[in-house]
């Protein structure tokens, strides 16, 4: 083997593998949150919440820094993974765009970006996931839309080429349910569980949904039974 192919195989084989998020991942919005941001993030990975997304975007890099840092403290020893939406990981290596956006120099570990609909799906280029919004009708966002709906994110899915997060509106197991029955790899959920009183209890919950401790009927009518 030419040496120039070897040492291009051997850092391959160095670099750790990607890990997308699956499951129940929680997005943050300290607007919305009844507690503290770290406080509601780390009720959720009590109850199992292994991928976090940050945003409050609005705030200077300092202050994202010094909560991005809490939150990996949180997720560390539960291997969890934190991405943070934006142009800036914040010194880690997972990060998130919005639709159009041009990626950063230097390719972090892990890319995603926001979708919501066909044409944007098909100008993705090297990302290892996307997300799919709004699925429902969101309170964090209304009027924002149209919603795609189960039946939306059915057809929608297969164009990604990748895993697919759902995100908008979903505030039920059944909910989630829908949307792994529609080809979802994971859902995304930002207001459920910021403004929940028990954000741990929210969690375990919309978790259920995924893991499919419900009657599998899904599309908005299951009920959840443990």
């Amino acid at each position: 083997m030419p040496e120039g192919v070897a040492s291009r195989v051997s850092a391959d084989a160095a670099r750790p593998a990607r890990h997308t998020p699956t499951g129940v991942v929680v997005v943050t919005d300290r607007r919305q949150a009844l507690r503290p941001l770290v406080d509601v993030v780390a009720a959720a990975v009590s109850a199992g919440a292994r991928a976090v997304l940050l945003r409050e975007k609005d705030l200077p890099r300092g202050q994202r820094l010094r909560i991005a840092v809490a939150l990996r403290e949180l997720l560390r020893p539960v291997g969890g993974l934190l991405i943070v939406a934006g142009q800036d990981t914040l010194d880690g290596e997972a990060l998130h765009l919005r639709a159009g956006a041009v990626a950063p120099l230097g390719r972090p570990h892990l890319l995603g970006r926001s979708c919501h609909d066909a044409a944007e799906l098909a100008a993705l280029s090297t990302e290892d996931y996307v997300t799919l919004s709004p699925v429902f009708a969101s309170r964090s966002k209304p009027g924002y839309g149209p919603a795609l709906a189960p039946i939306g994110l059915r057809r929608l899915c297969p164009r990604a080429g990748r895993p697919v997060l759902a995100l908008g509106g979903i505030e039920r197991p059944e909910q989630v349910a829908a949307c792994r029955e529609s080809g979802a790899s994971g859902v995304a959920v930002m207001g459920a569980l910021m403004r929940a009183e028990d954000p741990a209890d929210a969690y375990a919950r919309l978790r259920a949904g995924w893991d499919g401790v419900c009657d599998g009927s899904g599309r908005g009518t299951g009920t959840v039974i443990a």
